[in-house]
C-alpha cells in the first residue's frame, strides 16, 4: 500500500500550537498540491484528534473515505462523509486498508504520523513550511528510535513564502539493520 503525508509546520517543526491551534498556516489561495493528492488517494487516515478538528472547519473537506483511529467512540460524521473508526497498531490498519483493495492512503495528524513513520509504513511526504517561527508546539516528527533515511524528491517555492519539500523515505540506518 502506497502512504503519503502531506502536512504544513512552522519553519521550527510545529503542526499546531500547544493547544492544537494552527492559527499561523495561511489561508491562501496559491495552489500548493493538495487536491492533487486528495485526487491520487483512495482514503484518508487520521487520529481522533485531527477528526475532531476537521469537523469544526463547518464544511467537511474530503469526499473520501475517512478512518478515524480511535479507541474511544467519535463524534458523528457529517451528513455525506464516509467515516469510520479504527483502532490497533499501524501494521493492522494498513493490513485491514490493503484487503479491502485500499491502494493508496493519505496519513493525517501529528501522533497517528509518528506512530506510522516509527512503524516504517510512510512512503512519501510532502511537507510546506511557513515562515514563521512559533517556539512551541506539537511537533511533526517527535522522538524516533533509529535514523529515517529519506531521498529528496523536489522542493517548491510559493510568492507567499511558503517552502514544499517531498521526500520518499528509502529505509532505516543501515547500521541499525544488524543490531538486535
Amino acid at each position: 500500500m502506497k502512504t503519503s503525508v502531506f502536512i504544513g509546520t512552522s519553519l521550527d517543526g510545529f503542526i499546531a500550537r500547544p493547544d492544537g491551534t494552527f492559527d499561523f498556516l495561511p489561508d491562501s489561495p496559491e495552489p500548493h498540491g493538495y487536491e492533487e493528492l486528495i485526487a491520487s488517494v483512495d482514503a484518508v487516515v487520521m487520529g481522533r484528534h485531527t477528526y475532531e478538528t476537521a469537523l469544526s472547519f463547518g464544511a467537511w473537506p474530503c469526499d473520501k473515505p475517512v478512518f478515524v483511529l480511535s479507541t474511544r467512540p467519535i463524534a458523528p460524521p457529517p451528513s455525506g462523509a464516509v467515516v469510520e473508526r479504527l483502532n490497533g497498531a499501524p501494521e493492522a490498519i494498513v493490513a485491514q486498508l490493503s484487503a479491502r483493495g485500499i491502494g493508496h492512503v493519505y496519513v493525517d495528524g501529528g501522533n497517528t504520523i509518528q506512530r506510522f513513520l516509527r512503524a516504517g509504513l510512510i512512503r512519501r511526504m510532502i511537507i510546506t513550511r511557513v515562515p514563521v517561527l512559533i517556539g512551541q508546539g506539537i511537533s511533526l516528527f517527535g522522538a524516533v528510535d533509529k535514523d529515517i533515511r529519506l531521498r529528496h524528491v523536489a522542493t517548491r517555492s510559493y510568492p507567499s513564502g511558503l517552502v514544499q519539500s517531498e521526500y520518499v523515505i528509502t529505509e532505516s540506518d543501515p547500521l541499525e539493520r544488524g543490531r538486535p
